[in-house]
């Protein structure tokens, strides 16, 4: 009996860990040839910017400030003629894509190139709202190397044809790093999930094409 519940438990936890590990596995094979530095990249109209977290005044917090400027370099080089800055604004008091629109107007961008998606809250979402509410077709999008795959999956996924360029202006402790690794694991599980099997409408709205 024991042998047979030991087998059992194995067998399980090893399922447990291939549907972890495999989509995080497939998604960075798909987004290796994807991804490009600043200099390198190919030009796009849009540059889609993934929130991330705030400080405690309402500013962009050292994760998002260094997607941000990444976006301005694509922006300030021509690689970029309009920047979506999309994030999490569900709250009055937590507002994703106005510290990134701050942050980029202090950086010289004209505020008639930034588009914002207050309804960015996860990574499925602002894909899904890229193309069917801001129209989007193709981007470059930023983030840091630990949230591309995942990023460039979903979007490509939606129709909205992407290559990505890393944010790489911070440099991170390696707790940080290895957190956020450990984290995506089950946020690229979830995104898999939520392509093949739950397919979630996110929030909606009127059409708001990118010009």
């Amino acid at each position: 009996m024991w042998v047979f519940l030991w087998r059992a438990a194995l067998v399980f936890g090893l399922l447990i860990a291939v549907g972890l590990f495999a989509p995080k596995f497939v998604m960075g094979l798909y987004a290796a040839p994807r991804t490009f530095g600043v200099e390198d990249a190919p030009a796009a109209r849009v540059a889609i910017v993934f929130g991330a977290g705030l400080l405690r005044d309402g500013s962009a917090g050292p994760v998002l400030s260094d997607r941000v400027e990444t976006a301005v370099q694509l922006y300030e080089t021509g690689k970029a003629g309009k920047l979506l800055m999309s994030g999490d604004n569900s709250t009055a008091n937590y507002n994703e894509p106005e510290a990134m629109r701050q942050y980029a107007l202090k950086r010289g961008v004209p505020d008639e190139d930034i588009a914002l998606d207050y309804a960015g809250r996860r990574t499925y979402d602002t894909c899904y709202r890229a193309r069917h509410i801001f129209g989007v077709e193709s981007a470059v999008l930023v983030t840091q190397g630990f949230h591309m795959p995942r990023a460039l999956t979903l979007c490509n996924w939606f129709g909205v044809e992407s290559i990505g360029v890393e944010s790489n202006n911070r440099y991170f402790l390696k707790r940080f790093r290895a957190y956020w690794n450990f984290r995506e694991m089950f946020a690229v599980f979830q995104a898999a999930w939520d392509m093949v099997i739950a397919k979630p409408i996110p929030i909606l709205g009127e059409p708001e094409p990118i010009e």
